[in-house]
């Protein structure tokens, strides 16, 4: 009856998000002797749609047995959409549209980058700062992963990483590439993970002072590297200045008194000992976002955001963003752009972000009033289903999707991850053939000699694409290293200084090198050429310039030809037609 394809520019563009008031030119091929379609705008709310527009389309031209209808229009309001076509009252199936405000810019100084992402107790030490209550391990033990005599497991082992430790180790980051140092949470906190703030206005001990911080910011800019921080404004710890359980601050916490200025903070079923907590777990205490004092002091003038940010950080990763009620995040954002317009803001964002519902709402993150970037743990699935069951059917989904519905500006600030502090590490994932069923068994766990040479071979094809996707390409500490690890704590172990995996090294080394020394990864289009199961070939381009990844995970080689000359970027050869190993991948330049 009809042909249309949302993912092709033909049918609908531009491709991704729409600017506000930007034009839009749909077209349509529909089978002659049936009448001119009507498009149909439809805005969508949290569980509903509302009708905004209706046009008739207009015969442009014909195709073999097909008429071909244009529409063109501009919608004012940013938000979600939908879009479908009626036929003699037959309705096709909606289409998403995302319309995001027509000021929305995200940060260029970090598009075209790499980030590197540091767990920082687990880094590098200089000198131990002892704390009470803080047992000091020997680098390169396993964590603690057993619970107490209480049934808790405390996370009070540190192994004495701290900022100093980072400012010593510039050089050997600044040599994987990076452009932006991503630091898990530092302010003080009882735990060795940090996602239970203590106090929001005072570095951790352990990691050192805010001097330290300083330092370490000024100190990275000569190597073009710039510092972002962990925001934790979901929940506190209970052991704060703001919640004050144990009683360790000389403030009055909400714990302790309905009096204390902190009280509203928080949500008490039955104060004190019964209150609404992070996922039930008792040490993180949820606080209300919505609350003007709790805005206020992070957000105020002389809040959280701007004292940090005053240190010269150049943005904020923002903790469980789902979690976030769009009023929070848009005051968040408004208090970090009017520090620095260039600041950037990433959401921890687990699933697809241009029509995400969390909490019963219909996020807003990528409308142009929230985030610059979302955690693409998609991109992540995707890659390792590819890679390890050699089917790229989802990982073409995904790209396909991001293209059709996220702002381009967006597009090419994603934090695009394959490991991070709440995954098992990639090594691992890829060469493990299984799950170990204890954490016990995960203590003990190493890949045999079998299982590291294929995951290795693995690993180098999923940095790839890693590195050469649209976005911007995040490595959790130690992963260039070979650092194995199942969930938490074994995927936050020791950074294994001097004993690291030298082929893994290198081989970040060449692909890093291949990304900061192309211009086109930063802001080129994306287009993908062969998408057969075991074979996923994509080009990155511009009017210039292209480079051309292929990769074949069949067991056979495949041949790729091509109208006109292409360098082969490894062994610098130029030809037309290029053969592909069994299980490996080529790099072409034009």
């Amino acid at each position: 009856m009809y042909k249309f394809n949302s993912q092709s520019e033909f049918y609908r563009y531009p491709q991704g998000g729409i600017k506000s008031n930007e034009i839009i030119t749909f077209k349509i091929l529909v089978k002659r002797n049936i009448c001119a379609p009507e498009l149909l705008i439809e805005k969508r709310h949290d569980y509903s749609r509302t009708f905004h527009d209706k046009i008739k389309m207009h015969w442009i031209s014909q195709e073999k047995n097909y008429d071909i209808y244009q529409a063109m229009l501009s919608i004012e309001e940013y938000g979600h959409y939908y879009y479908s076509f009626i036929f003699d009252n037959e309705k096709s199936k909606d289409y998403e549209l995302l319309i995001y405000d027509d000021k929305y810019i995200t940060p260029n100084w970090a598009k075209g980058g790499i980030i590197y992402h540091i767990f920082v107790d687990r880094f590098f030490r200089t000198k131990i700062i002892k704390k009470k209550g803080a047992i000091i391990r020997n680098w390169g033990e396993t964590p603690y992963y057993l619970p107490d005599k209480k049934g808790e497991i405390l996370n009070n082992d540190f192994f004495g990483g701290n900022l100093d430790g980072i400012r010593e180790k510039l050089p050997y980051i600044a040599k994987l590439g990076v452009s932006i140092i991503y630091l898990s949470p530092i302010f003080e906190a009882y735990s060795n993970h940090k996602y239970d703030t203590g106090n929001y206005l005072k570095i951790d001990p352990m990691f050192g002072t805010e001097n330290s911080l300083k330092k370490l910011i000024k100190e990275a800019k000569k190597y073009n590297i710039h510092v972002i921080l962990d925001g934790v404004f979901s929940h506190t710890g209970d052991d704060s200045i703001y919640f004050n359980k144990y009683g360790r601050y000389d403030s009055i916490g909400a714990y302790q008194s309905k009096d204390s200025p902190y009280y509203d903070w928080y949500t008490f079923n039955n104060w004190n000992d019964d209150y609404v907590s992070w996922w039930g777990i008792k040490t993180l205490p949820e606080v209300n976002e919505n609350n003007e004092s709790y805005i206020n002091f992070i957000t105020g003038k002389n809040g959280v955001i701007n004292h940090w940010q005053k240190t010269g950080i150049m943005g904020w990763r923002l903790d469980v963003a789902d979690e976030l009620p769009d009023e929070f995040i848009i005051a968040l954002r408004n208090s970090i752009k009017k520090n620095n317009k260039d600041a950037l803001i990433i959401g921890e964002v687990w699933e697809d972000a241009s029509n995400k519902y969390s909490y019963n709402k219909l996020r807003e993150y990528l409308c142009g009033k929230q985030l610059d970037s979302i955690t693409n743990y998609p991109l992540r699935n995707g890659i390792i289903e590819f890679v390890k069951n050699k089917d790229c059917t989802n990982l073409n989904h995904i790209m396909n999707k991001v293209i059709e519905t996220y702002p381009p500006d967006t597009v090419n600030c994603l934090m695009n991850v394959l490991g991070t502090h709440d995954t098992e590490r990639i090594l691992t994932i890829l060469g493990s053939k299984r799950v170990p069923s204890s954490r016990s068994e995960m203590a003990e766990s190493k890949l045999s000699y079998e299982e590291l040479e294929q995951g290795i071979k693995l690993l180098k094809i999923a940095v790839l694409l890693q590195m050469t996707l649209p976005g911007i390409p995040c490595i959790y500490y130690g992963d260039e290293a070979g650092m194995e690890g199942w969930e938490d704590p074994f995927n936050r172990r020791c950074y294994p200084w001097g004993k690291e995996n030298k082929e893994i090294l290198d081989f970040y080394l060449f692909i890093t090198k291949l990304r900061r020394t192309n211009k086109i990864f930063a802001e080129g289009k994306y287009r993908c050429l062969i998408h057969d199961k075991e074979v996923f070939v994509f080009e990155r381009f511009n009017e210039n310039e292209r480079i051309i990844i292929a990769v074949n995970l069949s067991q056979k080689e495949i041949t790729l030809k091509f109208k006109e000359d292409i360098n082969e970027y490894t062994n610098n050869i130029k030809n037309n037609i290029f053969n592909i190993e069994k299980e490996n991948y080529l790099i072409l330049l034009s």
